[in-house]
């Protein structure tokens, strides 16, 4: 019974000075702000020597009793430190990680491959934080870090996967950016051109974009040694993005097909093969130039009506070119609309050969489109009929024929009294000199130019003016006083006989 009350108040009385025992108190301070170097040997060392003075003092009891003592403190004493084993074993932990991410950044800086990387960079962490265990186990206990350990693999496993999900979008982000440079551009250009061949050259770009893409991008990520199947999702949704830009790119042209038409109809319409404006002088085909302009609109909008990444073939040009240049837009009663319905081709919303998701224009709108576009242009046709008209006007100032055969038929009685009488054949004469220089000076031919009444108002302006100036000249010449010579670039009063 003393044995019992005698080895408890000593095992209490060590415990007491473990817990306000200086060392300790430097040590458990020294923990909290970080790993210290030799941890477990100091904390065994002290624990150790309380542990010795219990047995010191405590030997004369029983040995039974004394022992039960002493495994008491013991684990008294173990549990009491084990805050600040676990404490270090949480800063091995960060600071094992925290390394990881270090190593793991500088290696990818090098140029490394990830997946090796990451394996270099993980045994390395690993193994230093077993070392770290190892410092700062204690010889009184078995403690177990196999549970912080298991942690900081998940720790370092779940920022790997982090790092490689942000490198993996990094580069998917990068050859998306790249094929829609690529893409883009080329793909918009022959749209616009609307030849023959403007799909097929699509596809063919499409495919060697595509291409050229995913054999890098595969070489890129060949390091990260990712799972076949998530290579090949990776690889495939860079091909449905390369089709995607393209099918986007389509349907924004296809939204803008009216301006477009309506450019390669003044393109065509106003410029010759040798792309010099036309002159509109009367010697042109205006029928067959509109009609090859408007062909050149019409197979523009066929070119757009549908996406054609597949090699499919189908009749859209066929069938517009046969309903809109070939037959009419246009019907007149309500029982003619019903009967051109049932027979008119393009009185649907699908096409034939074309699935609804490839439908950029549907027939119906091709139809609307193609009336919308007819009325618009035709201004730029009357213009050119007109502009043509003119000019054949003002180039040519002679009276139609019958009218000079009238005035021969007409003027002959005339024309024998003028033989008769030379003097008004001299009357005549005189005139038709001075109505000469009169046209030559107040040039009427540039002045009609401008359309007739301008022309009448200028000249109406000009005519006594011009009159008073020929009158003075004549009159100084015949009193011997020659006029002043004219500026350069004026005209004489009379010309050369």
């Amino acid at each position: 019974m003393v044995a019992t009350v005698r080895c408890e108040e000593i095992a209490n009385q060590k415990f007491n000075q473990l817990v306000y025992d200086e060392d300790w108190l430097a040590l458990e301070e020294a923990v909290q702000t970080g790993p210290v170097q030799g941890f477990g040997k100091r904390l065994s060392s002290i624990l150790g020597t309380y542990l010795s003075e219990y047995d010191m003092e405590a030997v004369y009891f029983d040995e039974g009793v004394r022992n039960s003592k002493r495994q008491l403190l013991g684990s008294k004493a173990l549990d009491f430190v084990y805050p600040a084993y676990t404490t270090m074993l949480g800063h091995l932990r960060s600071k094992a990680l925290e390394d990881f991410k270090v190593r793991l950044e500088q290696s990818l800086n090098k140029g490394g491959e990830f997946a090796s990387s990451v394996r270099t960079s993980t045994q390395s962490s690993m193994l230093e934080f077993d070392k770290g265990c190892a410092d700062a186990a204690i010889q009184q206990a078995d403690w177990d870090a196999s549970r912080v350990r298991e942690k900081l693999k998940r720790d370092i496993d779940a920022h790997a996967s982090s790092v490689r999900s942000a490198k993996l979008s990094e580069l998917n982000i990068n050859y998306e950016k790249q094929l829609s440079s690529s893409l883009t551009g080329p793909v918009e250009a022959l749209l616009e051109t609307g030849g023959k061949d403007t799909w097929t050259s699509i596809r063919k770009l499409l495919n060697h974009e595509t291409e050229v893409a995913v054999s890098k991008f595969s070489a890129a990520v060949a390091g990260f040694e990712l799972d076949k199947d998530t290579s090949t999702k990776m690889t495939q949704n860079l091909r449905d993005y390369a089709r995607n830009v393209v099918e986007k790119k389509a349907r924004e042209e296809a939204a803008n097909i009216m301006i477009h038409m309506k450019d390669r109809f003044s393109t065509v319409f106003n410029y010759d093969s040798d792309s010099m404006p036309r002159v509109w002088t009367g010697n042109e085909d205006i029928r067959s130039i509109t009609k090859d302009a408007r062909s050149a609109s019409l197979k523009l909008l066929s070119v757009m009506a549908a996406i054609r990444l597949e090699e499919k073939p189908d009749n859209i040009e066929k069938l517009l070119f046969s309903s809109l240049m070939d037959g009419t837009v246009t019907v007149s009663s309500s029982q003619d609309r019903r009967i051109a319905a049932s027979t008119d081709p393009l009185a649907s919303s699908t096409w034939e050969e074309v699935s609804s998701k490839d439908t950029l224009i549907t027939p119906v709108q091709c139809k609307s489109l193609w009336r919308q576009f007819k009325a618009e242009t035709e201004y730029s046709v009357t213009q050119a009929i007109s502009a043509q008209e003119a000019h054949k006007r003002s180039n040519n100032w002679l009276p139609p024929p019958w009218a000079i055969m009238a005035m021969i038929v007409l003027g002959f009685n005339e024309f024998m009294l003028l033989l008769k009488n030379p003097l008004y054949l001299m009357v005549l004469f005189v005139a038709f000199l001075i109505s000469k220089a009169l046209w030559v000076q107040m040039d009427i031919a540039g002045q009609f130019q401008h359309g007739t009444l301008s022309g009448i108002l200028s000249i109406s302006s000009r005519f006594l003016p011009t009159v008073m100036d020929l009158l003075r000249k004549l009159a100084e010449e015949a009193q011997g006083n020659p006029a002043p010579e004219a500026p350069r670039g004026s005209i004489c009063c009379f010309p050369e006989s």
